[in-house]
């Protein structure tokens, strides 16, 4: 079966358009690093959360981490969403409201970062573990699934924030 994000991924040997350049259906592509690195600009809806969780699922398919891609698809919605609903104040020139999705691999790591257009850092706050809330859980799960995680301020304006999990097999 394909994906909407197909055409955006590439093993790490293989060159992309340079940085800033779009790609066949309009997504602004990164510049591949010297192991692996995967970019997709992803517009705020239901269609680009769910082609940010097809763009994550096959790069790591691609770059054979099968065994990490559910934690890394569950960390990059829940950034994604806490993105969309915490840092993206007003929808970008366009009229949508966008957020750069990231993959990056080391030996030892997988790198997923999501970056927004605000300064502020992510609430993570005490969870009241007996209250059954809908929201406010997103960080927590980040927490429980990467080796760590945190956040960096992007000058002029934004933020990327980053979870780190290994790349080894479940034992």
């Amino acid at each position: 079966m394909s994906s909407p994000a197909n055409h955006a991924i590439r093993p790490p040997s293989q060159a992309v358009p340079e940085a800033g350049d779009a790609g066949p259906a309009g997504e602004t592509l990164g510049r591949p690093g010297p192991l692996g690195t995967a970019a997709l600009l992803v517009n705020c809806s239901g269609e680009g959360f769910a082609r940010a969780r097809a763009f994550t699922r096959e790069t790591l398919s691609c770059w054979s981490l099968d065994h990490r891609s559910d934690d890394a698809t569950l960390v990059i919605t829940e950034l994604a969403a806490n993105a969309v609903a915490h840092a993206v104040l007003r929808p970008a020139a366009g009229g949508a409201t966008e957020v750069w999705l990231g993959l990056s691999l080391d030996p030892a790591h997988l790198l997923v970062t999501v970056s927004d257009p605000a300064d502020e850092p992510p609430a993570y706050a005490p969870a009241d573990v007996t209250a059954l809330r809908e929201h406010g859980r997103g960080l927590y799960i980040v927490d429980a699934l990467a080796e760590e995680w945190g956040w960096t301020s992007r000058p002029p304006a934004g933020k990327s924030v980053w979870a780190k999990l290994s790349t080894a097999p479940p034992p």
